[in-house]
C-alpha cells in the first residue's frame, strides 16, 4: 500500500460493522491485521460453544447426563487452546523451528500409543487416547507437527529441491507413516487431510509440479484403495450418489439426509437459537461433524453466510500477512497452516451440504472436541509467531519519553547487533541459493 492509499484510509471517518472489517483489510499493517485474525478465530470458537451447548443439550438429557457437560469441556479446552495461541504467538522463529522434530517423534510416539491398552474406540474408529480420566486424539496434533517439521526440511534443502529425491525423501516417508498410521486406526477423513497438508508444504515449500504431480496421484490412489476395502465407506460413498431415494432414508445416508432437512428448514434467518428440532436424536453426532446443520437451522442462511464470511475474512488477513514475510520457513508453514484450517473446513461443510461423501471430518474452532480445538488454535498461534514483522520482538525493550509533550521514543538497537543479523541473513540466503 503506498503512501496516498494509506493517507486516504487514515483520513476516512470511523466505520461500523463490515465498513471497519473492510479498512482493516485495505490496511496490510500487521498492526491491524494480526489483532483482525485473533478478533475471528475468537469469534468462531465464541460460536462453536453456543452452537455446541444447543446441539448436545438434548442427547445429553435423553442420556441421563448433564446438559451443560459437554459445553464446559469445550469451554475449558477452548481457554486452554487460547492459551496456548497467546504462547506461541509470542515465541522467536528459531524456537518454533528447533520444535520440527520433538513434536514430530511425539506425534508418532502418540499415534502407536492409540493401539496400547491406553488406546479407545469411538463411533468404530481407534484413534483416541485415555490417560488418566481425559482423553485425547493424536492425529489432530500430528497435523501441525507435521507442518512445522516438513516447513524446517524443505528450507534446510531450498537448493536441492531440483533433484527429486531430496525433494521426497524424508518428507514422503514420514508423511506416509503417519497418513498409515492414522489409516489403521479407520479413520479416512483425517488421513485425507493429512494428505492434503502434506501436499501443501510440498507446493508451499517449491517442490516441482512434476514431482507434486506424482506424489499426489500417489495420495489419490491411496485414498481410492482405502474407500474401496471398507464396506462403510463404499456404502457412505453409494448413498450419496443416491442420496434422496426412499431406501436410503433409514440407510447409510440417514445422517446427511436429515442434516440436509435441517438446512433447509432454517430459511433465511432460522427457526431461533436453541430451537433445532433436528438435534432431538434426528441426527447423529450433532454437535460434532454435522454441526453445521444445526447452524444452519437454527440462524438460518444469514448464520451459515457469517460463519462463512469469518472464514473468508480469516483466510485474506492471513495471506495478507502472509505477504509481508520473507523467510521461507515462515512462508511454509503460515501458508501450511491456514490450508488445513481453511480446507478442512471447506470439506465439513461440503459433507454437510451433501457436495460430498460423509467422511467424518470436523468444523474448525465450531465442532466440539478438545483436541481440534486446541490444535487449530496452536496452529494460529504458530501463524502469529512466524508472520511477526522484523524488528519486533516478543520483549520489547520499555520506551522512554524525551520530554514533555514529545512523542514517545523506543530505545536505540545495536548498530552492532543489526550488522551482525545482516550478516547472518546474508549468509543463509546465500546458501539456499
Amino acid at each position: 500500500m503506498n503512501t496516498g492509499q494509506k493517507q486516504r484510509v487514515a483520513g476516512r471517518p470511523a466505520r461500523r460493522g463490515l465498513g471497519k472489517v473492510a479498512v482493516w483489510l485495505v490496511d496490510d499493517s500487521p498492526g491491524r491485521l494480526r489483532p483482525l485474525i485473533m478478533a475471528v478465530v475468537l469469534t468462531l470458537s465464541a460460536i462453536g460453544l453456543v452452537e455446541v451447548a444447543s446441539a448436545s443439550s438434548v442427547e445429553s438429557v435423553a442420556a441421563g447426563n448433564n446438559p451443560y457437560d459437554l459445553p464446559l469441556k469445550q469451554a475449558m479446552w477452548t481457554v486452554a487452546g487460547v492459551v496456548i495461541m497467546l504462547v506461541l504467538a509470542r515465541m522467536p522463529v528459531r524456537r518454533i523451528r528447533w520444535l520440527g522434530w520433538p513434536l514430530l517423534i511425539g506425534s508418532l510416539v502418540a499415534l502407536v500409543l492409540v493401539f496400547t491398552p491406553l488406546g479407545m474406540s469411538v463411533n468404530g474408529n481407534r484413534n483416541w487416547l485415555s490417560v488418566g480420566g481425559f482423553t485425547a486424539q493424536p492425529s489432530e496434533f500430528a497435523k501441525l507437527s507435521l507442518i512445522v517439521w516438513a516447513a524446517a526440511i524443505l528450507d534446510r534443502k531450498q537448493a536441492l529441491l531440483g533433484q527429486w529425491k531430496h525433494a521426497v525423501i524424508p518428507l514422503a516417508p514420514a508423511g506416509g507413516l503417519i497418513m498409515l498410521i492414522v489409516a489403521l486406526g479407520h479413520d479416512l477423513g483425517t488421513t485425507m487431510i493429512i494428505m492434503m497438508i502434506l501436499a501443501a508444504t510440498m507446493f508451499y515449500g517449491g517442490v516441482r509440479m512434476k514431482v507434486f504431480s506424482v506424489a499426489g496421484l500417489v495420495c489419490a490412489v491411496a485414498a481410492l484403495l482405502l474407500a474401496a476395502t471398507s464396506g462403510n465407506r463404499m456404502g457412505r460413498i453409494s448413498s450419496w450418489l443416491g442420496m434422496g431415494s426412499d431406501e436410503d432414508a433409514q440407510g447409510m445416508g440417514y445422517q446427511a439426509q436429515h442434516g440436509a432437512y435441517a438446512l433447509a428448514s432454517g430459511g433465511w434467518f432460522g427457526v431461533g437459537l436453541g430451537q433445532s428440532r433436528q438435534k432431538w436424536n434426528w441426527i447423529p453426532e450433532a454437535h460434532n461433524d454435522f454441526i453445521f446443520s444445526i447452524l444452519g437451522e437454527e440462524l438460518g442462511l444469514a448464520g451459515t453466510l457469517l460463519v462463512l464470511g469469518l472464514f473468508a475474512i480469516l483466510a485474506i488477513a492471513v495471506f495478507k500477512t502472509i505477504a509481508r514475510t520473507t523467510d521461507t520457513f515462515s512462508r511454509i508453514v503460515a501458508c501450511s497452516v491456514i490450508t488445513w484450517i481453511l480446507g478442512q473446513a471447506v470439506i465439513n461443510i461440503a459433507m454437510v451440504s451433501g457436495l460430498l461423501p460423509v467422511i467424518g471430518v470436523p468444523l474448525p474452532f465450531i465442532s466440539y472436541g478438545g483436541s481440534a480445538m486446541v490444535s487449530s488454535l496452536a496452529g494460529i498461534g504458530v501463524i502469529l509467531a512466524v508472520t511477526r514483522p522484523e524488528g519486533v520482538h516478543p520483549h520489547p525493550t520499555r520506551s522512554r519519553r524525551a520530554g514533555p509533550g514529545r512523542p514517545v521514543s523506543a530505545r536505540p538497537v545495536s548498530t552492532r547487533a543489526v550488522s551482525g543479523r545482516g550478516v547472518k541473513q546474508a549468509r543463509e540466503h546465500a546458501y539456499q541459493r
